[in-house]
């Protein structure tokens, strides 16, 4: 034989030594030895083969010698050896198939409704996501966690950041970082010495410190954080003011600085110089809120043109600097953004609901509270945040930093076991699974069909998924502990900005499990109302389903209390977003189990124990309903209510669904709004198919896909996530019928 096809159509010399090779190496895995002349024989059998073979025909020939030299353990050995590296080859080739998928952007998913699949840095980003996740799967886990998220019962967050050990969220220390400046890779900064460079530095802060994780950034009282830097500025105005407005040889000249509330601003000699500090003060934080919202939209900082999910918290601060800040970032949420003045995607506005502070009419920010709805009115943000939520117990009313708030999404802190308490400033959530509800519900079903007969059928049913579902607590568990000890495992060089500058909190300087142990590990659950529907029939808008519900709740929360204190790690229960898993979980559970009516019918499944989004229930009673469930969860939920477009016509009725909420317990409150803008003349409303103003089809559909919100949804969301949007019932006409 003189020549070798091989598998990718390249001939080459034949290579005899390469058949002696293979034969020792089968024959070392079962005999240890095999004949040096019986191999010599086989080699030269097929060297004295006068036609050229490809390599399939050759190793044929090998397998069929051996066996006919009475080899047959070394044949078999032989044989395996052969199909193994035929699937490492296989695998090789799909995965290279859908690298190249990836690469061309002929499968765009919208997997995330923030990233442009098409865009360059998103087919790079989707490969790399491709390849990271498959080498996470195969390196970074234990086989039970493999098989739990291959199976579609425990699903692993974000695989290819897994690969690398990057945390999720985190609610940064602003407070810290403005007034003792920071280190970044190439220089350090200055503390903050106005409030224009104050907010500056937060998008700045936000776009670096997003690049050390993958999920959320948050500031946690943003109007309390700012106030120094309004007092720097308007001293630096008031000064100005002097100078320009009273001449030295003025004998009524302001000798002193005065502050915001300084009785002595009445005094006529000191009005007008009181008065231009104000107005310059007012004008600078104007232009300094504008700054920060362009900067956060238009700050592509992640690979396929991402913005950093970013987050603010405000609300509570009742000095008049931080009244000036709240009032200066609800009007820049209502004025819009850019020439059209579109609806601002980021940050997501969460205000801060607090009794005796903005409630209530006589509550000194109460004003700002009409502002805040007038602004969910028109743009859908803010959402609101619950301070007294009885969750969020032990919190400390003199400290600001304890105040309950999100990360936007809805990822939340709860109290740290490892000694913070209700602190929120540099904690995050550390890592998230998802147990896949309707996964488990079936595989129940399934084996009591099977394994039993007779009566109470559905019972036995019920009790074998709360068994099923213990044991997969109890391995989501392990799965977190896995991962977590694979993110504590990185080196501080991995995220330097991040532990040079203290932005995860309670950082030793040597072990940075010293700072993550502070943080979160989120168990999630998905698909409640389809689980229910699978066990009984019928979903958590019935008296029967809810008592179910709030049994597998409870077992989620007795759970993570209880791993919570055994391993002195802050396990809380999660009601996950699943932005992307509703539809990818819903596409596994079909081609296992097929379209069952009212749980697989669809492209989605519910979000996590949310009132499926086509049940026709008023605000209220869809309040009613998932308030009853919230207080479980620990790690983050949201519960939101879908209005239409005459919502901005009537705030006093937005008001009374808030407060209804807020008075039910609800930690975290959302509006949904249809919020549509026509990319012609810039009118924003609920629109039908053309623009009332100017007659264009060119409109926007901006929604809220989980927590937060992003572009058209008709080609930034899933398949999943824009049926779920088509089928949402407006409740408040629901109401009115």
């Amino acid at each position: 034989m003189q020549n070798v096809t091989k598998r990718d159509g390249t001939v080459v010399a034949f290579d005899r030594q390469k058949i002696v090779t293979a034969i020792e190496k089968a024959a070392n895995e079962v005999t240890g030895h095999m004949d040096d002349c019986d191999i010599e024989k086989i080699a030269d059998y097929i060297s004295n083969i006068s036609k050229d073979l490809d390599v399939e025909s050759i190793q044929e020939i090998v397998e069929d010698q051996l066996m006919v030299n009475g080899h047959t353990d070394v044949a078999r050995a032989y044989i395996n050896y052969r199909y193994l590296h035929g699937l490492a080859r296989n695998e090789y080739k799909d995965l290279m198939d859908a690298v190249a998928e990836k690469l061309s952007g002929s499968n765009i998913m919208n997997q995330n409704a923030n990233l442009d699949e098409a865009s360059f840095g998103g087919r790079l980003g989707e490969m790399t996501r491709l390849v990271a996740k498959r080498y996470a799967l195969d390196n970074c886990m234990s086989e039970m966690a493999r098989k739990n998220h291959e199976n579609n019962e425990i699903y692993i967050h974000d695989l290819d950041s897994y690969a690398v050990g990057m945390h999720n969220c985190l609610s940064i220390p602003f407070d810290d970082l403005l007034a003792n400046g920071f280190n970044t890779r190439q220089t350090d900064v200055r503390p903050a010495q106005s409030v224009s460079t104050a907010f500056q530095l937060v998008a700045v802060i936000f776009q670096i410190q997003s690049l050390q994780q993958f999920g959320g950034v948050s500031a946690t009282h943003l109007d309390w954080t700012m106030v120094p830097y309004v007092r720097k500025s308007f001293s630096k105005h008031f000064k100005d003011g002097i100078k320009y407005l009273q001449p030295e040889d003025d004998p009524n000249r302001v000798p002193t600085e005065l502050s915001f509330d300084d009785p002595e601003a009445n005094d006529p000699r000191n009005s007008k110089v009181y008065r231009y500090a104000i107005d310059m003060t007012e004008r600078e934080l104007r232009q300094a809120v504008e700054g920060m919202y362009h900067n956060l939209n238009t700050l592509q900082s992640r690979s396929g043109n991402q913005l950093p999910f970013t987050s603010i918290n405000y609300g509570t601060c009742t000095l008049p600097e931080g009244r000036m800040v709240t009032k200066a970032l609800l009007e820049a949420s209502i004025k819009g953004i850019g020439k059209l003045h579109k609806t601002s995607i980021f940050p997501c506005g969460i205000f801060q609901m607090m009794k005796g502070v903005n409630r209530a009419p006589g509550d000194p920010n109460y004003d700002l509270y009409q502002l805040a709805l007038r602004s969910t009115a028109q743009r859908l943000y803010p959402n609101y945040a619950n301070v007294d939520w009885s969750g969020n117990a032990g919190y400390d009313k003199n400290d600001v930093k304890t105040y309950f708030s999100t990360m936007g999404c809805r990822t939340a802190n709860g109290w740290d076991i490892n000694g913070f308490g209700q602190l929120k400033d540099g904690r995050g959530n550390i890592c998230p699974v998802t147990i896949i509800l309707p996964t488990l519900a079936m595989e129940a079903k399934e084996y009591i069909l099977k394994s039993s007969t007779g009566e109470d059928l559905e019972g036995k049913t019920v009790d074998r998924f709360l068994f099923v579902l213990d044991q997969k607590l109890h391995e989501a568990k392990d799965m977190l502990i896995e991962r977590f000890d694979w993110i504590c495992s990185q080196s501080p060089d991995s995220a330097k900005f991040m532990w040079e500058n203290g932005t995860m909190a309670g950082y030793d300087g040597e072990s940075i499990r010293s700072a993550l142990k502070h943080g979160t590990l989120a168990v999630g659950l998905l698909g409640m109302a389809e689980t229910l529907q699978i066990l009984i029939g019928d979903d958590h808008t019935s008296a029967e389903g809810m008592k179910l519900a709030k049994r597998i709740c409870q077992l989620y929360k007795d759970r993570c209390d209880e791993f919570k204190k055994e391993y002195k790690l802050n396990f809380g229960v999660y009601y996950t977003p699943a932005e992307n898993l509703c539809y990818t979980a819903m596409q596994n559970f079909k081609k296992k189990y097929g379209v069952i009516p009212n749980v697989s019918d669809k492209e989605f499944f519910t979000n996590s124990v949310h009132v499926p989004v086509w049940k026709e229930v008023t605000p209220f009673e869809k309040i009613d309903i998932e308030s009853q469930l919230d207080g479980y969860s620990s790690a983050g939920c949201i519960l939101y209510v879908e209005l239409d477009s005459t919502a901005k016509n009537n705030i006093p009725a937005l008001e009374t669904i808030v407060n209804y909420a807020m008075d039910h317990d609800v930690p975290y409150f959302a509006i949904n709004v249809p919020n549509d803008t026509c990319m012609n003349c810039g009118y924003c409303d609920e629109i039908g198919n053309t623009c009332p103003e100017c007659g264009s089809d060119n409109i926007q559909r901006l929604r809220r896909v989980t927590g937060y919100l992003t572009g058209n949804y008709k080609t930034a969301f899933n398949l999943g996530k824009q049926q779920e949007v088509e089928l949402r019932i407006k409740h408040n006409r629901v109401m009115h019928r």
